[in-house]
């Protein structure tokens, strides 16, 4: 009796050994099954804002997709993406000849680079002479392009960001040539120093200036050589200072990004393409 009683104890217990065996196997099953893919997109901070938005109307209808974006700059983007630290790289720019030449550039958007003053500054634009000039230090108050008699508080972009190159190329000169005040890394960190600094001007994205003024942000995006900076001069070409918006990706694209990459490059992201204020590229 002792004996059999031990026998289906132990047989109970192998039972319930096994059943719960099933319900692990089960379980990780499920687990397994509903466990998220992540898709990284690091660089330029003039993207992120834009792929940010995409990325939640895509996780909507993805629940087994998480998007992961980064910021640091378009050089950031370029460089992650040689190494493979991401699987998609953003940059505000063109590849430059013989940069990334493993890499496969998709341009999502064009933009443009805008000279931003405060709200209450009366100077509604500048000449590219006069702008060089403030930024190289050969003018130093307001007054001199039209403005009140106050000091020129300039805010410069760092080393690696897109626009520090645009610019110093556009006024044909080193980035070292370029004073700075003050640096405003991020173009959210740039609108910031403008917003509460009534003499301080920077460049930044054309889309992301104009969708901050649009928000009630106290900044004013300027002309540039007699060209409004608008959404459709950046089209038309006749805005001095267009770019483009570039999603670049490696040799190898895993699948679950190479799905978000084909999204971000559809006519289903045209409408967050014009809500930053950016122009929708020709497809």
């Amino acid at each position: 009796m002792k004996f059999r009683a031990l026998t289906g104890s132990v047989a109970l217990l192998v039972g319930m050994v096994a059943a719960a065996g099933c319900g692990s196997e089960s379980v990780a099953g499920r687990s397994l099954a509903s466990e998220s893919v992540s898709v990284t997109l690091t660089g330029s901070s003039t993207i992120a804002p834009l792929v940010q938005a995409a990325a939640e109307a895509y996780e909507a209808t993805h629940p087994d997709v998480r998007i992961n974006v980064q910021t640091g700059g378009s050089s950031r983007g370029i460089a992650d993406a040689v190494k493979g630290l991401n699987d998609i790289g953003m940059t505000s720019r063109a590849l430059k000849p013989g940069e990334g030449t493993e890499l496969t550039p998709h341009v999502v958007a064009r933009d443009g680079v805008a000279f931003v003053v405060h709200a209450d500054n009366a100077v509604d634009g500048l000449m590219a002479s006069q702008a060089e000039d403030i930024f190289t230090g050969r003018v130093t108050n307001w007054s001199a392009v039209g403005g009140r008699d106050r000091p020129i508080v300039v805010v410069n972009r760092p080393e690696g960001r897109s626009e520090l190159e645009l610019v110093s190329s556009f006024f044909d000169l080193k980035p070292a040539d370029m004073r700075a005040d003050v640096v405003g890394g991020e173009n959210q960190q740039a609108v910031k120093l403008v917003a509460g600094n009534p003499d301080a001007i920077v460049y930044l994205s054309m889309g992301t200036a104009l969708y901050e003024a649009q928000a009630g942000t106290p900044i004013r995006v300027l002309s540039l050589d007699g060209v409004e900076a608008s959404v459709e001069t950046v089209v038309d070409g006749s805005y001095p200072l267009g770019r483009p918006l570039v999603l670049v990706t490696g040799e190898r694209v895993g699948a679950a990004a190479q799905n978000f990459l084909d999204y971000l490059m559809s006519p289903a992201v045209d409408g967050v393409i014009a809500e930053q204020s950016f122009v929708v590229p020709g497809r």
